[in-house]
């Protein structure tokens, strides 16, 4: 006989049993195939932006220098002279200065902020040459003096700004107000960016508070030159000036490998959390697919007996099957990749309505991607009907004679339960030494073991739990539905492997949500009893955008009526520290503060008193980095201030590691910073304190307010508000993992539909005889429905359970990093239990319809 030939006559005389299967295997496709198109694109739309705008080389202040631009909210600087020494060297043909900086804020009129939503950064400069080759003026004209500004049109477009209309830029260097003098569209896609133009001097005053100083010089490479010769031309030029030569020359190539790379980073992470979760949806589907086939092989038992019988073999039953399921995972496949394409179109809309402007122009579909696709598709169905087409070549002759179904094998059982209790054991052994670990990093080792073992143990032991889950959720549950619930709870119980595949495909993905809800739930609470704990300062101003605080915001906190105290808190990068015993800590970042810094955060110590530390030359250091430079009270510790000079500090504290606001702070006064880095380099505040005199918190808060609403770039947060921002920043990370495991659920709903809609069919002559003595089709229905409740409920039960387990091991971890209270979230999880009820009912009502109109003759006269 033709394998082949037979594979597809199998196929297609069972495509409608098929159906759900290929698409499991078309979901599981299409967000892979989704994610690589969408990734894809981002990468061509940043690359293209990053080719197109970059200038043929580029001149930039050092590495030196660069470190003073996130911390004293100016970026660095060139001398206007250099423009000229460019302008000399070899192969130019012309060059002209830059200014501009993202360390603004622009607001309309009305003070609302016109910066990007999605991320994207809001960026103020003067209008260049460069600029004009990639922009397009689409109204008015560029700006010509202080009082005017130009905008970018998707910008305008978003706020309604129009040619007049008033905007102001908000920056360290104070407030700048202008009118829309011109809109100017790009000639590329701009993925988001908020662009804002201002001439040169105006430029160069706002920014940068100093005239004749540019951010970098654009050069345009003669004709007859390439970008690589007159960099070196550069390089050599540029050597005797009066910085030395201390610059960063780069050809337009390397600016735009520099800025990909860049945002590579952050893409890359976006892009395998999305195979991540689409792989986990591929696993599902295996479980769909498995039942899929071991239903067709149970109700084919005849069919392939005869084939037994009139000489096929059992390697040919065995490829005949796999060859089915080849083919399905083929045309699943296939239309998974052109639903991933259009699922990568609806994430860019999405990202559009985020404020992320993608073009189906630079829509990417690498070679690759079709084929990952078709791999996935095409592996994920074949291993699934590995065991059904290995038992339907176990099928002998005689089976032609007998009633279709396949004999349970005891002995199978025995091994199933013996092999999934070992590995469940296994894995809890591994979650319970997660729990004894003393680093989070040995113990996020046994917790990955523990997690994939147990779960592996409880999908090998699904079916012989089932026997007794469904028992006591019958007798909880369906016995109040009298003999139709006690049919149901039966039909469940006919074929535990069945009842046990289905609810392990719901398991999974009801685990990770029980999993991570544990996780969520502590994170917040054991963060907000450390606030509670150890934040003692009535008021916290920042900028929700990463902003620092200039001097002028500092001082009107001051002023404001109602405040007892103000405390200033700078980062300082990059200090290098060196040790008693001369060992070096390289790159540390410091935490200097105002002395009244101790009252506001209320941090224990193993040794000396915090407070100490804010004294001059004084320092506190953490437990760890304590023991592991063996340092102690009085220890010397020569500091290189970043920017500045080296001094000695004397360490006074030593801080416990305990705690989660602060982790790993090396401490030290404001003032003893100051006396060591010059005025100009010194930080601005990262966060700023205030506590309010006794009695006067409400109305502090109020005036303080008031007295910020000049600076819409900061915010004013008491200890509630800060909690809450705690609380939806944790939320809507969840959201968004709980949204990806969507995927997952969908699939495993699909399973418990598919595994009804088949048993239907294969109890075609029971359901018949049941219906002639007397149920009626209401009866039949609910008992499917109920069927259906009872084995989703079956799997939320054992994946909340297994998930509550992975949650709770998980959050040891944490408390070694200050994270100690295990919150349980009951609503969540009574609310995913209750969920699954409903979704089981839900999935049964195609297949309790379908049964409820079957004429009962026919039925009866099922072979």
């Amino acid at each position: 006989m033709s394998t082949t030939r037979d594979a597809f006559r199998g196929a297609l005389a069972h495509k409608g049993r098929m159906a759900l299967s290929a698409v499991a295997v078309l979901l599981s496709v299409a967000f892979v195939c989704g994610t690589l198109v969408f990734t894809d694109t981002m990468n061509t739309t940043f690359d293209k932006l990053f080719a197109t705008t970059s200038a043929d080389v580029t001149v930039s202040p050092g590495d030196a220098n660069a470190e003073n631009a996130s911390t004293n909210g100016k970026p660095p600087v060139l001398p206007a002279t250099l423009l000229e020494d460019v302008k000399k060297a070899d192969g130019v043909a012309k060059a002209e200065g830059a200014v501009w900086s993202t360390s603004v804020t622009v607001v309309d009129a009305d003070k609302d902020s016109l910066s990007p939503t999605g991320g994207a950064p809001t960026v103020v400069a003067n209008w260049t040459a460069n600029d004009a080759r990639t922009m397009k003026i689409t109204d008015g004209t560029p700006p010509r003096g202080p009082d005017q500004v130009m905008v970018d049109a998707d910008t305008a477009d978003k706020h309604g700004l129009a040619l007049g209309d008033t905007v102001s830029v908000i920056n360290v260097t104070g407030t700048h107000t202008a009118k829309i003098s011109g809109i100017a569209a790009f000639l590329v896609t701009n993925p988001g960016a908020a662009m804002f133009y201002l001439d040169t001097p105006t430029a160069q005053r706002t920014l940068v508070g100093q005239k004749d100083v540019y951010t970098d010089v654009y050069v345009t490479t003669a004709t007859g030159h390439t970008d690589a010769q007159v960099k070196k031309a550069l390089t050599t030029a540029l050597a005797g000036t009066a910085d030395g030569g201390d610059y960063k020359i780069r050809t337009a190539a390397e600016a735009a490998d520099d800025a990909s790379a860049d945002f590579a980073g952050v893409l890359d992470v976006m892009k395998y959390a999305m195979l991540g979760f689409a792989l986990l949806a591929a696993m599902v589907g295996v479980f769909l697919i498995f039942n899929t086939f071991s239903m067709l092989v149970t109700q084919r038992t005849r069919e392939i007996g005869l084939m037994r019988a009139i000489g096929s073999s059992r390697k040919q039953v065995n490829r005949t099957v796999l060859a089915e399921a080849l083919i399905l995972g083929v045309v699943g496949s296939a239309l998974g990749v052109g639903a991933g394409i259009g699922l990568a179109v609806l994430l860019m809309e999405a990202m559009g309505a985020l404020g992320m402007n993608l073009s189906t122009d630079d829509l990417t579909i690498a070679w690759t991607t079709p084929v990952a696709g078709v791999v996935l598709g095409v592996v994920v169905t074949v291993v699934a009907a590995y065991l059904p087409a290995r038992r339907a070549s176990k099928v002998s002759p005689m089976a032609a004679l007998r009633d279709p179904g396949m004999p349970s094998d005891a002995r199978a059982g025995r091994i199933r339960l013996a092999l999934g209790t070992v590995l469940t054991l296994a894995g809890a052994a591994a979650l319970y030494v997660t729990t004894q670990a003393d680093t989070a990093g040995a113990g996020s080792q046994w917790l990955g073991l523990g997690i994939v073992t147990t779960l592996v143990g409880f999908i090998v032991v699904g079916p012989v739990l089932a026997s007794g889950v469904v028992r006591v959720l019958g007798a909880l549950i369906l016995r109040f539905f009298g003999p139709v619930g006690r049919m149901a709870e039966r039909n469940a119980l006919r074929n535990p492997r069945r009842t046990g595949a289905t609810g392990a495909a719901l398991m999974i993905g009801l685990a990770l949500v029980a999993c991570l809800s544990v996780v969520g739930s502590s994170m917040v609470a054991s963060a907000t009893d450390q606030l509670d704990k150890t934040v003692g300062t009535d008021f916290i101003i920042q900028s929700p955008s990463g902003q620092l605080i200039n001097p002028q915001a500092v001082d009107a906190v001051r002023d404001t009526k109602g405040i007892d105290r103000v405390t200033e808190y700078k980062l300082l990068p990059d200090a290098r520290l060196t040790m008693p015993d001369g060992r070096v800590a390289p790159k540390e970042w410091l935490n200097a503060a105002d002395p009244t810094y101790a009252q506001d955060l209320r941090i224990e110590t193993e040794a000396g008193n915090l407070a100490d530390a804010y004294k001059p030359d004084s320092m506190s250091v953490f437990g760890d980095f304590a023991e592991k430079y063996d340092l102690t009270i009085g220890s010397k510790v020569e500091v290189d201030f970043p920017g500045g000079e080296t001094a000695t500090l004397t360490v006074r504290a030593i801080t416990t590691d305990e705690v989660t606001v602060d982790k790993g702070a090396l401490y030290l006064s404001i003032d003893t910073a100051a006396a060591h880095i010059p005025a100009d380099r010194m930080p601005l505040d990262s966060l700023v304190f205030a506590a309010a005199e006794d009695g006067q918190e409400d109305a502090a808060y109020t005036a303080l307010k008031k007295a910020l609403d000049g600076y819409p770039q900061y915010q004013v947060m008491d200890q509630t508000d800060y909690k809450e921002i705690l609380k939806d920043q944790v939320g809507q990370l969840l959201n968004i993992v709980y949204a990806l495991l969507a995927l997952a659920v969908i699939v495993a709903v699909l399973g418990v539909v598919n595994t009804l809609a088949l048993s239907v069919i294969e109890r075609t002559r029971e359901i018949g005889l049941m219906r002639a003595i007397g149920l009626s089709r209401r009866q039949l229905r609910r008992m499917i429905r109920l069927e259906s409740v009872v084995i989703a409920l079956f799997g939320a039960l054992l994946g909340l359970g297994l998930g509550m387990g992975w949650g709770a091991s998980a959050q040891q971890l944490l408390a070694l990093e200050g994270l100690t209270i295990l919150e349980i979230p009951w609503p969540t999880i009574l609310g995913v239990f209750a969920g699954s009820a409903v979704v089981g009912l839900l999935a049964a009502l195609a297949p309790a319809f379908r049964a409820g109109r079957m004429n009962v003759l026919d039925a009866i006269a099922t072979e």
